[in-house]
């Protein structure tokens, strides 16, 4: 009668049991860029399976489903799934089956993700702070200050997630070095591309290059709404819009939507920008909205010998904060690097040497140890 084969003998069969353990505790390690978590817990590994031929070779052979056809994060998970089996002691050789969820299992997994909320995310109880940034005026480098605190924050460990609302002058794909890039469909949630670990949404991702966007009120106010709900972000510590000057359409909205928000307001030292920036801080307030600080940009060139030249003036931030009963957050400095930052889509905070870089990122530091305060969130407790 012939030996058992080595693959029949129950003893390998639990060394192989073994290895499977092992080979899906490797695979919890790989995080889906996308949807920020490890890919066994998004259902993306249906089957592991480690199977060994005559010669005694312990093959994994792993099921991995993508979310969708297309994915294009697909080649990078594939890669990462691979590398982690092949990681483990004992494991020969990998063999990874790409195929896609169906329908049923991927509106699981989002509906999953979200918590069973369909709907807005950022609500007064959400443990994500909001913080708006606003200008009464354009050509103030709001989109700048905002670009930088977001990767600043980022930086300094926070989950952070950007939404540019600045509808008809979007430019915050282009100051992250991402303009080109799109979203990612999963079934009803947009996944946003990311940048410097920023997770970005922008009406310039859904248009072509060079579009004017021309839209009235309510398709303003249901794009700000559609950011807000059906892009999918994850757990944020923070969500930092950046806003359009003025106090139009969109100020209302966002009011309307996060009342509960918090607001920095930017403007330069000159006095005719400081005084229209008070404006935008006024119809905040009016709905609710809480003004934490502001930040005067431009505030100076430095020199080679020292002294500072101001070429838009000087005491906007001040004055605008002394009216506001706010504290002045930051002066950032006019900086060339910070300029071809922007062009080139390099945030300046990157840059430990540039002093407009280092003005921001003690602004995040300010912002990030401010924190949260309690008033208007429930608690969740009842009274005895």
């Amino acid at each position: 009668m012939p030996a058992a084969s080595a693959a029949s003998d129950p003893s390998d069969r639990s060394v192989n049991v073994s290895l499977e353990d092992a080979v899906r505790g490797a695979l919890g390690r790989v995080i889906d860029p996308e949807l920020r978590r490890p890919v066994t817990e998004l259902d993306m590994i249906p089957g592991v399976r480690v199977v060994a031929d005559d010669a005694g070779t312990m093959r994994a052979e792993i099921d991995l489903q993508l979310t969708i056809v297309g994915c294009p994060a697909a080649d990078r998970i594939e890669r990462d799934v691979r590398e982690a089996a092949a990681s483990v002691a004992g494991i020969d050789q990998v063999a990874v089956d790409v195929g896609v969820m169906d329908r049923q299992t991927r509106d699981a997994l989002i509906a999953r993700l979200r918590g069973g909320k369909a709907r807005m995310p950022f609500t007064a109880d959400s443990t994500t702070r909001v913080i708006a940034v606003t200008s009464g005026k354009g050509g103030v480098g709001k989109s700048t200050i905002t670009a930088n605190l977001a990767v600043a924050l980022a930086a300094q460990g926070l989950r952070v997630g950007l939404v540019d609302a600045d509808v008809f002058g979007f430019s915050i794909p282009g100051l992250l070095g991402i303009e080109g890039e799109k979203p990612t469909r999963v079934g009803e949630a947009i996944m946003p591309p990311r940048a410097h670990d920023v997770a970005v949404i922008s009406i310039g991702m859904f248009v072509d290059p060079g579009t004017a966007v021309s839209w009235r009120g309510p398709m303003l106010h249901r794009t700000v709404e559609q950011f807000l709900t059906d892009v999918y972000f994850g757990d944020l510590d923070v969500l930092i819009i950046d806003m359009p000057p003025g106090t139009g359409d969109v100020a209302i909205s966002v009011g309307q939507l996060l009342p509960h928000a918090e607001v920095i307001v930017v403007t330069t030292p000159q006095k005719a920008a400081a005084d229209v920036a008070e404006r935008s801080a006024i119809v905040a307030r009016q709905t609710g909205q809480t003004v934490i600080g502001v930040v005067e940009n431009m505030a100076g060139l430095p020199q080679p010998d020292g002294s500072v030249l101001e070429l838009f003036g000087s005491g906007g931030g001040d004055d605008t904060a002394a009216r506001l009963d706010v504290p002045l957050l930051a002066r950032v400095p006019l900086s060339v690097g910070l300029r071809e930052g922007g062009d080139q889509g390099i945030p300046i905070v990157t840059d430990e040497a540039d002093p407009a870089g280092a003005a921001i990122r003690e602004l995040a530091a300010t912002v990030a140890r401010r924190g949260r305060g309690l008033a208007g969130r429930p608690l969740g407790v009842t009274p005895r």
